[in-house]
């Protein structure tokens, strides 16, 4: 028993020093306070004006948009799809943005990282009226996910809303990847 706090710490943990336990609670208490954190870094906040960001990082590059979420049916076959033309094309650059919220920042990335997509860059939306987003990016869109946008290297794009299947990727890489990327 401590005299100066009237507890007994060696029955809770028999044969461990206290200040091995404590260093060990405070290391966990410490993981999981930074994980969400870390998740984040690799989920970007997309709010007013991040799309605009995205195309002026790519002027001049053809590139992919992927919009999607976690609750959505058929986004996990898209993420898949992504991934394996990820394999055979490394020089793909894709976007994905994420119609969730940021408190769901450490499952996006565990649910993209499962498909091997950990090295995308991702976006999640990050504003209490995301139909502003969504006019952002496109005035037609709804909120319908997966919706794919194709950019070419002068950003005029074609839109597909649903799965999108694998031989329309692959079409419009043959007509917008430099050739020796990865074919």
């Amino acid at each position: 028993m401590n005299k100066k706090t009237g507890f007994e710490f060696s029955a809770a943990l028999p044969g461990f020093p206290l200040k091995a336990a404590l260093r060990c609670l405070t290391l966990a208490l410490a993981l999981v306070c930074i994980s969400p954190a870390s998740a984040m870094e690799s989920v970007r906040p997309f709010a007013a004006g991040s799309f605009s960001q995205v195309l002026a990082a790519r002027q001049g590059k053809p590139f992919i948009l992927v919009l999607w979420s976690l609750d959505c049916q058929y986004c996990p076959t898209e993420l898949k799809t992504l991934s394996e033309l990820r394999r055979s094309h490394p020089q793909l650059d894709v976007v994905l943005v994420s119609t969730d919220t940021v408190g769901d920042g450490p499952q996006l990335v565990a649910r993209t990282e499962s498909y091997g997509l950990k090295k995308i860059e991702q976006w999640v939306f990050a504003e209490d009226v995301p139909e502003r987003l969504r006019l952002e990016i496109d005035g037609r869109w709804y909120g319908e996910v997966p919706r794919t946008y194709f950019f070419d290297q002068r950003h005029q794009r074609e839109v597909k809303s649903g799965l999108v299947n694998k031989k329309i990727f692959e079409d419009w890489l043959s007509r917008n990847m430099p050739s020796g990327s990865g074919h």
